[in-house]
């Protein structure tokens, strides 16, 4: 592939919330998981593993307690004299965060227990790191997974919308629902299928602005 093909493909990718009916197949998931399984990770930990689901009733199902969520933080909210809080978070935040739920197809991208020779030889000796960073060691190599997923989404004419709205208000619930373990973290889901609409480009910070080269 030539850069220019490339960076037309990067350049063009949008987080679609609006799909057609059309259904995903199992075999683009294997496809667009084949591509993702590929992506770098911390000294080659693979920490990543994804459920997808197929089924619009399930879909629909974390959808709907992902909204019991949100109306029992509102209401708790509301009851501490904090009403427009409580009003944004269901007017404005409510359909962003459940945006999935009309998608034909939905991934839970997880992150599993960051493991390297490193950490066991040497950094578990020493009594360096904390659990929280090798968490978020985990975490970080599933993201670069995850976007390895949304550029072969694109490559294919399928289109994906990155989501932490189940994970930030329901967690628990999406957990017991589809039997996610506990030493799982579960890092995002990825709203699947093929897009209904063509957005726009939106504005990008300028290259100058997060760019400092130093020579």
């Amino acid at each position: 592939m030539l850069f220019e093909e490339f960076k037309q493909l990067a350049l063009t990718r949008r987080s679609i919330r609006d799909f057609t009916e059309e259904r995903v197949s199992p075999e683009d998931i294997r496809d667009l998981i084949d591509c993702a399984r590929f992506a770098p990770s911390d000294t080659n930990s693979q920490t990543w593993e994804f459920i997808a689901l197929l089924d619009r009733e399930r879909i629909k199902q974390i959808e709907t307690f992902t909204w019991e969520a949100l109306r029992r933080i509102a209401a708790e909210a509301e009851s501490n004299g904090l009403a427009r809080e409580a009003k944004l978070m269901l007017k404005s935040f409510g359909p962003y965060a459940t945006a999935f739920g009309g998608a034909p197809a939905l991934i839970l991208c997880l992150a599993t227990p960051y493991t390297s020779k490193f950490r066991e030889r040497i950094f578990d000796p020493l009594g360096f790191g904390s659990p929280e960073i090798w968490a978020e060691e985990g975490i970080k190599s599933s993201s670069l997974a995850v976007q390895n997923l949304m550029l072969a989404a694109h490559a294919k004419g399928l289109a994906t919308c990155p989501m932490t709205g189940p994970v930030l208000l329901a967690e628990r619930e999406l957990r017991d629902y589809l039997g996610i373990p506990e030493e799982r973290q579960v890092n995002m889901v990825l709203a699947l299928g093929h897009p209904s609409v063509q957005p726009k480009a939106i504005a990008r910070k300028g290259l100058d602005e997060i760019l400092t080269i130093i020579e």
